[in-house]
């Protein structure tokens, strides 16, 4: 949402975009969401740095430019060359992939917004929340991009008096919790687990291969069901990816197929 706003958003000198913060930034109408969809965002952009900061530490040659070369290509549907295979395979770009897709979806849920949407129609939408924004702000209601560190600084006397109200209750609630029983740690750490994306085969195939990629053994079907919030449930679809992706050698297993680890390639 942010690229095609960034985009279609003040000039662009010679053939290439200018990122200017003062035209595309500060303008810009970010999604005002709960802090429940804040946190996933949150999660799935650490984890995306996460992921290309590590493929980048295990192949010191490959760039980012690469990657989203390769990424792009996959979306446009263009066949990839084996060099495009190489970056693909020591990027994880089909995680890459994945990474942002879910990025996007939570991106989307964030402003309400269809995730179908065009260009077009993305770019109206947040001219009419800019305008939104903006006529707020003439009355005093200013949406805060990190209130804990801009409200102290530039907010109102009001505003200051009422994010100290709610530190005040944080820290009460705080207190409150640690005086309550913790829940069973196994039921919280299930929880904590993704769900196996059972339907979608790419996402399937990206959810494996990054368990794979963190592993630092080799790993049974029944351990790689394990990192998922379904455990066994799911262990039939997950066995089906797992053995796609051997007979296409991305997997490898020296034990018969009771075990696999992600082929490195050199």
């Amino acid at each position: 949402i942010h690229v095609t706003w960034a985009l279609m958003i003040g000039g662009t000198p010679e053939d290439r975009p200018r990122y200017t913060k003062s035209i595309r930034f500060d303008p810009f109408p970010f999604p005002d969401c709960p802090d429940r969809l804040k946190n996933r965002i949150r999660a799935v952009a650490e984890e995306l740095d996460i992921h290309r900061k590590t493929r980048q530490a295990e192949h010191p040659q490959l760039t980012l430019t690469q990657m989203y070369n390769v990424l792009d290509k996959l979306r446009s549907g263009k066949t990839l060359n084996h060099n495009d295979e190489r970056i693909k395979n020591d990027g994880l770009v089909l995680v890459l992939k994945d990474l942002h897709d879910q990025l996007d979806t939570l991106v989307f849920e964030a402003y309400g917004w269809p995730i179908d949407l065009d260009d077009e129609e993305i770019l109206t939408r947040l001219v009419e929340l800019n305008k939104e924004r903006a006529a707020e702000e003439k009355e005093g209601k200013v949406r805060w991009l990190r209130p804990e560190y801009q409200i102290p600084r530039f907010g109102s006397e009001a505003e200051r008096a009422r994010l100290e109200e709610e530190r005040r209750r944080a820290r009460e609630e705080a207190l409150f919790a640690e005086r309550q029983p913790s829940l069973d740690l196994e039921d919280s750490l299930q929880e904590m687990k993704p769900r196996y994306p059972t339907g979608d085969e790419l996402a399937e195939t990206a959810a494996v291969i990054r368990v794979m990629a963190t592993a630092e053994e080799p790993l049974s079907i029944s351990a790689i069901c394990s990192y998922f919030s379904q455990g066994r449930q799911v262990e039939k679809r997950v066995a089906s990816t797992v053995f796609a992706l051997a007979r296409l050698g991305h997997l490898t297993s020296t034990d018969d197929g009771n075990t696999f680890s992600l082929r490195r390639f050199a």
